[in-house]
């Protein structure tokens, strides 16, 4: 019997690929998706499954629609940007809603079957948790928080026969990347005036150079086989740092002395 995983985030980019890299590699696939039309356009190999990983409601019905579950790879995820003293308070819960909040609570819905099965959990994470950009505290801080609660899953839960894994993507290169050009303006537009005037330029600078080096990252492919890797390796990682620049920018985080990390920080968006 092939073994059944549940992607969350599935409609696009990293939660896409490897959804369908699984399927090709003969897992029974659940891809979590919040529209209809996004199921479908994954094709016949995979099962889609309305999933809003902020419904309560919608993560009850999956855990008992599926039944038995061998693997839960929670991608679902938004990106909340701009500078700490005006971002939006709802748009900082939204953030944390997604990124954190739900993560645990699909987490905590789908660990008794995984108990069952002595299964896995696979949590797409980001090296932006161990180095912070200017305008990036929203997405950075629950990227740092979501590492941190899987540090403590992964100790909890192995007695149990559960491995809990990290993946931690560096620059890569999605549809979600294409869009962000389109959400300067609007997402300016709720620092108000004041917020405008203090951090206006160096927001739309740090947005331009970092799109353009998301635009030059590594395909979602290289990210879906460490997924793959992560749940078919009899010994798998704590951690995966995948992609462009990934394990040199959570190197840097760690060793270099923060002064020093602000400086190659902001020179390396344009910013010094």
């Amino acid at each position: 019997m092939s073994k059944t995983v549940l992607v969350t985030g599935a409609s696009t980019g990293i939660g896409r690929a490897s959804a369908l890299l699984l399927a090709r590699e003969g897992f029974t696939v659940y891809a979590g998706v919040r529209k209809d039309v996004d199921g479908e356009a994954l094709g016949p190999t995979v099962t889609p499954i309305r999933l809003d990983v902020t419904d309560a409601g919608q993560i009850t019905a999956a855990a008992e629609r599926l039944g038995r579950l061998d693997a839960l790879v929670n991608n679902a995820g938004i990106g909340v940007t701009g500078p700490v003293e005006f971002v939006p308070l709802d748009a900082l819960r939204h953030q944390y809603e997604v990124n954190v909040f739900g993560q645990i609570a699909v987490t905590q819905a789908m660990l008794p079957m995984l108990r069952a099965s002595r299964g896995r959990v696979v949590t797409v994470g980001s090296v932006g948790s161990w180095i912070t950009l200017p305008f990036g505290g929203p997405l950075c801080s629950s990227k740092h928080a979501i590492r941190s609660l899987n540090d403590a899953l992964r100790m909890e839960v192995r007695p149990h026969g559960v491995r809990a894994v990290l993946i931690e993507p560096g620059s890569i290169h999605t549809d979600a990347v294409d869009k962000l050009a389109d959400e300067i303006e609007p997402r300016l537009a709720t620092f108000g005036p004041e917020g405008r005037r203090l951090y206006g330029a160096a927001y739309r600078t740090m947005v331009t150079t970092g799109l353009a080096e998301e635009r030059s990252g590594s395909s979602p492919d290289v990210v879906a086989r460490a997924v793959l890797h992560a749940l078919t390796a009899r010994r798998p990682r704590s951690r995966y740092p995948v992609g462009k620049k990934s394990r040199l920018m959570s190197t840097l985080g760690r060793i270099v002395p923060q002064y020093a990390l602000d400086r190659l920080r902001l020179r390396a968006l344009g910013l010094s």
